[in-house]
Parts: C-alpha cells; sequence; structure tokens
C-alpha cells in the first residue's frame, strides 16, 4: 500500500501546482454564484421572447387599441406637422408647470401612434397617448394591466445584482473577478488544454468529468474571458468611485452630479424669464438633416423658459444597429431661444468623449446590442456552454475526492465535502427547478393579486430554496435524480399549464407566426427532454466504490499511482 501523499496547496511545489490550487478553489467557492449569474444572464439574453410569453394578453390589448385609433390618416390631418402641433398643444394645455416634454410623434415610417410624456411633481415619467386623428387624449385603462410580471426582466436583473441593489452588484462583480482568475490559472494548469478538447472519453468517471470540463471551457474561452472582463468594466466606476468622489463630490449627491453630467452634458437652468415653445417642425427637419435619421422623439428642457432647449432624437434603423457595436441614435440639440444648433451626436457615436464610446462599445459587446438574431443564438449556446463548464468543474471536484478522501479540512473534511454536494444539487439542479418554476408561478399567481411580480419573484427563490433543503436532507445521488425528474416534469407539463390557463398552445403559436412564444416552450420541451436523459442515466449508473489508492494533488492526477514520465494533466 502506498504512503498517502500531502495534499497541495498555494506554496507547495512548482508554478504550475500552485496555479492548480488557485483553479481549484477559487473556481469551487464561486462556481455556485457563477453558474446561477452565467445561466440566468444566458436567458437574459432573449429577455424579450421571455416577457412576451409571460404577458399573453397583450395580444388582446394590442387587437383592441389598433380597433381604437384606427388606420393612420392620410393627407394633412396625418402629417408630421399636425402630430407635433397636437402634442405640442396637449403638453401646454394639460401639463404647463412640468420640468420636461417629451413627444413621439409617430414611428420610422411617419406613422403610427403619437404619444406624449413628462415628468410629474414626484419627478417620473407619466404618459398619455393622443389619437393622431384628432389630437384627444385616448382614455386611459381603468384597471390595471391583467397579468402585473417582471418578465425577462427577472433574469437580467438577478444576471448583474441578483435583485439585491447596490451589495447584489458588488458580489456579482467579485466573483467575476473570482472567474478572470479562475480561468487564466486553467489555462496555466490544463497544460494539454487544446489537444484535449478534442478528446472525448464516455463512461471514464472523473476522466469523462475532466474531458467535458476542457471541451466546453476551450469552446468558450474567449468569450468568457470578454463576458468577464466586459461585466466587470461596465460597472467600474461602481468599484472605483474616487474619480468621482474627487471631481463631483462623495455620496449620492456626487453620484447624481455625475450621472446629469453624463447622460444630459449641458443641461440648462431655468432662468425664470417666460417664451412660448416655438414651432418644433423646422427644427425637427433640420436635426433629421443632421443626423441622417428619421425623428422618434422631441424632448424640451424647462418647456416655457427663455433657457428652453429642444433636443431632436433619431430612429435606429435595425439594420445599421447590427452593423454597429454602439447602440445610440443620432441626436440635434436646438436652443429653443434663438434655434441655434448647440450639439449633434451622429448615430453610433456617444456623449462624454472616447471612455463614454469605449464604455458604450463594452456595453454592447456585453448585452449583444448588435448583430441581430444570428448573434443573440451565438451568446446563448456559448452562455449555455460556460454554465455547463461552471457546473461540471464543481461536480468534477465532488466526483475526484467520494472515493479518494483527500484530507484538506482535517476532520472535518467528510462534512465539508458532504457540503458540496449539496451545494452542487441545488445550484445546478435547484436553480433550474426554480427558473422554469418561474414561468410555472407567471401562469398560476392570480391576476388581480397587488404587487403580483413580487409573489412571482417569491415563487422562484421558494423553490430555490426548498431545493437547497432537499439537497442536504436526502442523500447526493436520490438528491440529483429527485431534482433531476421534477425539473423534467415541471418543463414538459409547462405547455399544458399554459393551455390550461391562457388557452395559448404551441402549434396556435407555430400557425400564427408568434416565434417569441413558440421559441419559449420549444426550449422548455428540450430542457426537459435532456433532464430526462440524465435522470435516466444517474439511475442506471452504478454506485462509486471507495478505493484505497493514493490522493491525487490538485493537478488532478494520482502522484503516487502516476508514472513519472508521464506529465500532470490539469483538474478541479
Amino acid at each position: 500500500m502506498h504512503k498517502q501523499a500531502k495534499p497541495s496547496g498555494a506554496g507547495q511545489g512548482g508554478f504550475r501546482q500552485a496555479q492548480a490550487w488557485l483553479h481549484t478553489w477559487s473556481g469551487l467557492w464561486f462556481s455556485w454564484l457563477l453558474f446561477a449569474v452565467f445561466l440566468t444572464g444566458t436567458l437574459a439574453v432573449f429577455e424579450d421572447p421571455i416577457t412576451h410569453w409571460m404577458t399573453p394578453e397583450h395580444h388582446a390589448e394590442e387587437v383592441a387599441a389598433a380597433r381604437a385609433v384606427g388606420p393612420a390618416p392620410s393627407g394633412p390631418t396625418g402629417s408630421m406637422h399636425q402630430r407635433l402641433a397636437w402634442g405640442l398643444a396637449y403638453m401646454q394645455q394639460q401639463h404647463p408647470g412640468a420640468s420636461m416634454w417629451e413627444l413621439w410623434p409617430a414611428d420610422a415610417q411617419g406613422a403610427g401612434e403619437l404619444r406624449v410624456y413628462w415628468l410629474d411633481a414626484q419627478g417620473e415619467y407619466a404618459e398619455a397617448q393622443l389619437d393622431p386623428r384628432t389630437g384627444e387624449a385616448l382614455p386611459q385603462a381603468s384597471h390595471p394591466p391583467l397579468r402585473q410580471t417582471l418578465g425577462g426582466h427577472h433574469f437580467v436583473n438577478f444576471h448583474y445584482e441578483l435583485h439585491a441593489g447596490q451589495i447584489g452588484l458588488w458580489i456579482v462583480g467579485i466573483a467575476a473577478l473570482a472567474m478572470l482568475v479562475a480561468l487564466v490559472s486553467g489555462v496555466i494548469t490544463h497544460r494539454r488544454i487544446f489537444k484535449d478538447f478534442f478528446t472525448f472519453r464516455p463512461g471514464k468517471g472523473q476522466r469523462s468529468w475532466l474531458d467535458a470540463h476542457n471541451a466546453v471551457a476551450v469552446l468558450t474561452l474567449p468569450f468568457q474571458l470578454m463576458i468577464a472582463y466586459t461585466g466587470i468594466a461596465l460597472s467600474g466606476l461602481t468599484f472605483m468611485p474616487a474619480g468621482i468622489a474627487a471631481y463631483f463630490g462623495a455620496g449620492q449627491d456626487g453620484t447624481r452630479a455625475f450621472q446629469a453630467a453624463l447622460n444630459e452634458p449641458g443641461k440648462p437652468v431655468r432662468s425664470g424669464q417666460a417664451m412660448d415653445v416655438p414651432d418644433l417642425e423646422p427644427l425637427v427637419l433640420r436635426g433629421q438633416a443632421l443626423m441622417g435619421q428619421p425623428v422618434r422623439a422631441v424632448v424640451i428642457d424647462h418647456p416655457g423658459d427663455a433657457a428652453a432647449r429642444i433636443g431632436v432624437y433619431g430612429w435606429n434603423d435595425s439594420d445599421s444597429v447590427r452593423q454597429r457595436l454602439s447602440p445610440t441614435s443620432g441626436m440635434a440639440m436646438f436652443s429653443a431661444a434663438t434655434g441655434s444648433l448647440q450639439q449633434v451626436r451622429l448615430p453610433g457615436a456617444v456623449d462624454g468623449g472616447t471612455p463614454s464610446l469605449v464604455q458604450s462599445v463594452l456595453g454592447g459587446l456585453h448585452m449583444v446590442t448588435f448583430g441581430g438574431l444570428a448573434l443573440k443564438w451565438v451568446y446563448f449556446v456559448c452562455g449555455l456552454a460556460g454554465s455547463a463548464m461552471m457546473a461540471t468543474g464543481a461536480i468534477l471536484f465532488v466526483v475526484k475526492r467520494r472515493a479518494k478522501h483527500l484530507g484538506e479540512f482535517g476532520s472535518a473534511t467528510a462534512a465539508v465535502y458532504r457540503l458540496i454536494e449539496g451545494l452542487n444539487v441545488a445550484a445546478i439542479a435547484g436553480l433550474s427547478l426554480a427558473c422554469v418554476g418561474f414561468l410555472w408561478g407567471n401562469r398560476l399567481v392570480p391576476l388581480g393579486l397587488a404587487h403580483r411580480g413580487d409573489w412571482e419573484l417569491g415563487v422562484f427563490f421558494g423553490i430555490w430554496a426548498l431545493a437547497l433543503l432537499h439537497a442536504w436532507l436526502r442523500p447526493s445521488p436520490a438528491a440529483w435524480r429527485e431534482q433531476l425528474a421534477a425539473l423534467a416534469l415541471l418543463c414538459i407539463f409547462l405547455p399544458l399549464l399554459n393551455f390550461q390557463t391562457t388557452g395559448g398552445h404551441l402549434p396556435a403559436y407555430i400557425l400564427e407566426g408568434d416565434w417569441e412564444s413558440a421559441a419559449v416552450e420549444l426550449f422548455v420541451l428540450a430542457a426537459g427532454i435532456a433532464a430526462v436523459c440524465v435522470w435516466f442515466r444517474l439511475r442506471r449508473a452504478p454506485q462509486p466504490k471507495p478505493r484505497r489508492t493514493a490522493t491525487v494533488p490538485e493537478d488532478g492526477v494520482s502522484s503516487n499511482a502516476m508514472p513519472s514520465r508521464v506529465r500532470p494533466e490539469g483538474g478541479a
């Protein structure tokens, strides 16, 4: 019997062994959080389709609104001049004291809805829809929306701040730094990582998990490095606020002053001298010519004051947006008193110079605001692969130690391993359960319930908490099988629940061309089938038998069983 090797650590062995230790432990302790952030970020790529599926009543509302407004009229009454005049007249009559007016006169083709917005007494946005034939305000619905929901934005919010505000943002930022450390140390540790990318040996236990971990890691390594770096860079000013504090002052007042300077550069101060808002059409025509885009919105700061300014903002063409990393639209700013041009921003440019442009480009890379649907699918697939990399890494840690006790924590090692196994189940299978449970909550939570979106969120966190409790109470193999079985059932029966509660179903979505709703249900069904396949695999897998061999060092191969001519390979 071989003598048990001393566990390797950060200060033991050579540089590569130290990197293996760093990769294992930085990856492990953050793998559960990173899996959750990566999976919800992957789902957030299709935020709009998820929201579309979670708000089925919007079809009826759109039809009702179209019938109320009727077809866009032709002739003078439907012209841009008349729409602007009606919007301006409404604001002058109904909201003369507002600090900001915003008119959306038409769509990119010069037709469609006529909407107006303003800042109310609390400084919050308010809106009204006007009839483009008469300029009269259309009646508001006398009841709240039929289905109040966070929709797909839930996954966006959880992805970057865990629904915990500033504290959550810091936690995710620290996890992203740990991800960069794990990625770099993993490349150093896995000496044959690119060769192993083309090698997969199924049914080999630890070896198979390592092969899978290597394959998905190499496949998406550039993507993961980019996502981690851009995610940190987007919140860099939050993580390093010293520059803002030095220039704008510390605390909330300094932050607000910085945001105002960044988002509203050159915003005037009210002079106190009254002056009517001039005719908007000449300024809109000039603005369209300068920025090369049709008008989307006309924003008037301090209307009725001599210091007012008028901003003309353009519609982004979908084809041009797909070709630009920065998603900003064009803008032309004019003085209301003199009509002189104060600022022009071309499409794709940003206010604030090169630093703001860099941040906008990094934001476009992270949030895939360019490239269209094809690139969204690339991000989605790479996000799923990145999630699989984190999941396989966490599972590999347990698989390697299940039969080869390493004793990292002394007498508490067995308890720590059991804790890690439970966290693996809850973080991987449990979070997946919570995500599909969130969709179930959207259909089961009563429609008229106050704060209904919060109840849906409660379903998500409630299911996740129950999954964690279940993972600790049940033996690990049983917990995996039972949670995967529950995941399969929730996924496969979600379309039936949708049909029972809303009458919508997959064949109808396809026939109607509603590919957003159809894609959501098809993906959920695919996830359910995958869960069934994994469940069958686990159910038939033999239980591992403890071995009395030597321990495995942090580089992934037993130091006593390994011939001297074989180089160590990386592992969790």
